[in-house]
């Protein structure tokens, strides 16, 4: 009986994993292999070097984060105030190495150290734009408060995990939902 080999997808979760946790520079195919438990053999039967583990973290990053989670959205069906409530609920209970804001966050890091990955995440942040828009202009004639609107719902998202900041008489909680109902008004 031959041994079971560490899927391909935990190397790229686990790739992920270590770059939220340091960057790019730390991820190594003999970190990685030693917190899958694993050797490190394994992973150059999916992967040929390192750059192609880079590049594959980057595509899965991408798909999960915009073409993913607008198929789970739009299966919902309904208006677009109904898709944007799944969107919302969907952005809020996202974690871990793959959606979680930490990947995005790292990810936007490394963009601002390569020109690749900046073009990456450029075509990532206007596809999420663009599918903003067209759920936001469905009611909202004014194409100045589409764009308001999808800017805000973009930055919220990212910058929350910056704001150390109170809240006042309210939780950070309730200030996200605030945003959310002036969002959909």
């Amino acid at each position: 009986m031959g041994a079971t080999r560490t899927p391909r997808g935990k190397w790229i979760e686990e790739g992920l994993r270590a770059l939220v946790a340091g960057g790019p520079e730390t991820v190594r195919i003999e970190a990685l292999a030693q917190a899958l438990g694993v050797s490190k053999g394994g992973f150059y039967g999916y992967f040929r070097n390192r750059g192609a583990l880079l590049t594959e973290m980057l595509d899965t990053w991408e798909y999960e984060v915009t073409e993913s989670v607008i198929e789970q959205v739009e299966s919902g069906g309904g208006d677009a105030r109904a898709r944007l409530e799944r969107l919302f609920a969907i952005a809020a209970a996202t974690d871990g190495p793959v959606r979680g804001t930490t990947a995005d966050i790292a990810i936007r890091d490394w963009a601002r150290r390569d020109a690749a990955v900046a073009a990456r995440l450029r075509r990532v942040d206007n596809r999420r734009m663009d599918y903003l828009r067209s759920l936001f202009s469905s009611f909202c004639p004014d194409e100045d408060e589409v764009e308001v609107r999808c800017l805000l719902a973009v930055s919220v998202r990212i910058g929350n995990h910056f704001n150390a900041a109170d809240n006042g008489k309210r939780s950070r909680a309730e200030v996200m939902e605030l945003i959310r109902q002036r969002l959909l008004e």
